[in-house]
């Protein structure tokens, strides 16, 4: 092994664990900001072509419903277990 390849090999490593180093310091934040925005976008309908209303609308409403109903559904299970009978 040449020093020059050993100081580029050393160079790449250093870059790679500063890299992960700063993933890992603000990996928790941002992990939760991009669910969020994630789910925001998808009720949003966000990813639907805006210039077609019925699709648009039609989107945001059926999402809408199915996030409800997954409330719904969380809030059944919840108060079934709390029962336990």
């Amino acid at each position: 092994m040449t020093p020059e390849s050993d100081d580029e090999k050393s160079k790449e490593s250093r870059r790679i664990l500063e890299r992960v180093s700063q993933e890992a310091e603000a990996g928790g934040r941002n992990a939760i900001d991009r669910a969020a925005s994630r789910a925001r976008d998808h009720l949003a309908a966000a990813d639907v072509d805006r210039s077609d209303w019925t699709e648009y609308w039609g989107t945001r409403i059926g999402r809408s419903i199915g996030a409800l109903f997954l409330v719904g559904m969380i809030l059944w299970l919840l108060l079934y277990l709390a029962q336990g009978d």
